[in-house]
């Protein structure tokens, strides 16, 4: 069972997204950009109140990703990335994407900022810094 409905095309457009997110960052990168994708999904707050399809999420504008300009978003996701979609379509979270809904990459050799898109940091893996709402204000991912 999903925590999100979807079709196999926009479990497609997950995978391919999260391959062109993060797939310098290896499989628990990805799995995190899916749980972004995800929340974003499921939250009805903030400027994701009138997004509830993957396809919604994924091409969203002004706020959505950077890895549809990619060219690593093209082309048919492998079957370990149509795995890794599927894991976190199944509800697979992990920390510090848990209750995140932002994530950028600092250039090398930097921190972190305390604050993004004035949302507080969850945490870091490898590149990707990960923000997070507070509870009150985003109830449908805590």
């Amino acid at each position: 069972m999903s925590i999100v409905s979807y079709t196999s095309k926009e479990r497609d457009l997950l995978a391919r997204l999260m391959r062109a997110e993060a797939v310098g960052e290896g499989d628990l990168g990805m799995l995190m950009v899916g749980n972004v994708g995800v929340n974003r999904t499921i939250a009805n707050c903030l400027t994701f109140k009138n997004i509830r399809t993957i396809e919604q999420m994924i091409y969203q504008k002004p706020g959505g990703f950077s890895g549809i300009n990619s060219p690593l978003f093209y082309g048919t996701p492998t079957t370990k990335e149509r795995e890794l979609a599927n894991r976190v379509l199944k509800g697979e979270y992990y920390y510090p994407a848990t209750h995140a809904l932002w994530f950028y990459a600092p250039e090398k050799g930097s921190n972190c900022l305390s604050l993004w898109w004035d949302q507080a940091l969850a945490g870091r893996y490898k590149n990707h810094c990960f923000y997070q709402p507070q509870s009150q204000v985003c109830k449908e991912i805590y």
